[in-house]
């Protein structure tokens, strides 16, 4: 069970520190009256832009920007100013300032302006997404999309699809190990994770089976999946170069043809569907469905934004469970003792061959802690970033003009030991109500915040909980002896910087 040490440790380390001690320990200056003078942009310290160039190329931090902003937060403060290729952006590393600019946004809330991936829909025709659209139309595109996702009411739906998925994704774990020569390793566990987060997200989206998990997958899907990393990777090289540098480069190259690779997929799975609601239509047939057909006969969206839509939805939906059950996995796998609790406590709410509902889940505590602990160590979008364009924003003492770019530093916060005690040990305790452990709301939000939140949060959920609890139901699941300390790796995801290999050890 539960260690009793783990459980002392976090109840007598406070979760948070009074504000104006909390403020003072930052450096956040203080509250300024009338005759005082706001400072601006330019009285904020930070790296200059070849201070940066250097240790994002020369010390090799491109793919661990968040690594790089810890080391300038305790240089600089919970908030600083930096520029990386074309972005001059405010850094911010502190829940406090954090809450403060979130509660600004205003009705329509911008995301950093997400240049390549417009340059790519104005480059081949395509309408803007969830991700990529701003402003009023942003709003209007989210308001049908949040229809039969966003609610709790509404994931709920989708149970008995993802569990009709998940024996697929065990049978293939099964299936995999005795490929190694010990008969127990599976090999590259993010893999097997995105084939099933691919499955599972197109059973969901395009109400349809695609085979991820058998044993020879469909090679578009296999190109799908081998284009969404490419896409990423590239993404967070050609942000930080010069845009002269796209002649001679290959990386602006790479990802246009990454983006085209997943668009034709996408739009593959829709046209699929239309010709499936045509015949069915034409039999005089119910038309039934669930989201895709939603989309396409409500009347709500013409063919050209569901286009746009569904290859955002689809790489939304595959690298937030993927990512985050693979580091599940890892984290249980390095604390045997947790992982014992953990499969105590899903054993006495669905024992036997009982398949867990959604009133289940709500019985298993732990269960849910192990998730959100997860994405508190290994937040699936580590850097994330706001724009404010219709009014002047105020923050820590500091006055900031309209359009400025803030970069908000989820990685960095959610380690942060004024509000994590400990910050870097796996503790899914620390997230248990009973303990009472309290810490700053904003210190970790990996699913975002108001209206601009992750459209798809309860679905991840679900589907995360489902599969996590048979997981470890049915196998034990031990480290590889041969693979030693995994770190991390951001290529716009938060990724491991090596494969994770693990043992899935039958349960008696």
């Amino acid at each position: 069970m539960m260690l009793g040490k783990v459980t002392r440790t976090l109840v007598q380390s406070p979760g948070r520190l009074g504000a104006v001690r909390y403020k003072a320990s930052l450096g956040i200056a203080r509250e300024v009256g009338p005759e005082s003078r706001l400072k601006t942009i330019d009285d904020l310290a930070g790296p200059s832009q070849l201070e940066s160039l250097y240790w994002v190329f020369l010390r090799g931090y491109l793919f661990h920007i968040q690594e790089l902003q810890a080391r300038q937060k305790k240089k600089y403060g919970p908030i600083w100013k930096a520029t990386i290729g074309h972005y001059q952006m405010v850094n911010i590393a502190c829940p406090e300032i954090l809450e403060t600019l979130l509660k600004q946004e205003g009705k329509y809330p911008m995301r950093a302006d997400m240049l390549l991936w417009k340059e790519h829909r104005d480059l081949r025709g395509h309408s803007y997404g969830p991700l990529t659209e701003q402003g009023h139309r942003w709003q209007k595109l989210r308001s049908v999309l949040n229809s039969k996702m966003l609610k709790p009411t509404d994931a709920v739906c989708y149970t008995d699809s993802l569990n009709q998925v998940i024996p697929d994704l065990l049978n293939r774990i099964r299936e995999m190990r005795t490929e190694s020569p010990s008969g127990f390793v599976v090999q590259n566990v993010a893999s097997t994770m995105h084939k099933f987060a691919f499955e599972s997200i197109c059973t969901i989206l395009f109400e349809t089976r695609l085979g991820c998990l058998d044993r020879q997958i469909p090679e578009g899907t296999h190109k799908f999946i081998k284009a969404l990393i490419v896409m990423l990777e590239n993404e967070i090289v050609v942000e930080k170069l010069p845009k002269w540098s796209a002649t001679w480069l290959p990386f602006r190259g790479r990802f246009i043809e990454s983006f085209d690779t997943i668009f034709t997929y996408g739009i593959k799975l829709i046209d699929m569907k239309l010709e499936d609601i045509e015949g069915r239509l034409q039999r005089g047939d119910d038309q039934g469905g669930a989201y895709l057909t939603y989309l396409l006969t409500s009347g709500n969206l013409d063919l050209k934004d569901v286009y746009g839509v569904m290859p955002e939805l689809l790489l939304a939906g595959v690298d937030t469970t993927s990512n985050t059950l693979t580091w599940a996995l890892y984290l249980l796998a390095k604390h045997p003792e947790i992982q014992l609790s953990l499969y105590e406590e899903v054993v006495k709410v669905i024992p036997g061959k009982k398949v867990p509902s959604s009133e289940d889940l709500s019985k298993m505590p732990l269960l849910k802690a192990v998730i959100k602990e997860t994405l508190r160590l290994y937040p699936v979008v580590p850097i994330n970033a706001r724009v404010i364009v219709d009014k002047e924003v105020v923050l820590g003492g500091y006055t900031f003009p309209k359009n400025t770019l803030f970069v908000l530093c989820h990685y960095v916060m959610s380690r942060d030991e004024t509000n994590f005690p400990e910050p870097d040990r796996f503790l899914p305790q620390r997230w248990l109500r009973s303990l009472g452990i309290k810490h700053h709301p904003f210190s970790s939000i990996p699913f975002g915040f108001g209206v601009r939140g992750c459209l798809g949060r309860r679905v991840a959920e679900l589907e995360m909980h489902l599969s996590l609890s048979q997981l470890i139901k049915a196998f034990q699941v031990i480290p590889d002896p041969e693979m030693g300390e995994v770190g991390t790796k951001n290529r716009t995801i938060l990724v491991s910087d090596k494969p994770i290999n693990l043992q899935f050890i039958d349960r008696q």
